[in-house]
């Protein structure tokens, strides 16, 4: 039997950034998250209704690889930017197994 880590992340997003959030992940995702070891899918799901979270999902071959990913210089660039809503860092106390 194969290991699975799952890692889900609720992101607020305002309801009047919304359309330029999806794009700045779209485009994070596509240029960040290519070629990183032992992560198999991202999803993003937008909200039931407005003033609910997105969820985001990362799916890993196991929690080494996700820790592995926490260090990366592919996590920095996805989480660099401080302008755009919803793109920053987790704290890192999330972000433990």
């Amino acid at each position: 039997m194969s290991e699975t880590f799952i890692v889900s992340n609720r992101i607020e997003v305002e309801a009047d950034r919304a359309e330029a959030f999806e794009a700045v992940f779209i485009e994070s995702t596509r240029t960040t998250l290519e070629g990183v070891p032992g992560l198999h899918r991202v999803t993003l799901q937008k909200p039931a209704k407005p003033g609910m979270p997105y969820i985001s999902t990362m799916e890993f071959d196991n929690a080494q690889s996700f820790q592995g990913w926490l260090k990366s210089d592919s996590f920095k660039r996805a989480h660099g930017d401080d302008q755009a809503e919803g793109m920053q860092a987790p704290s890192a106390s999330n972000c433990t197994p």
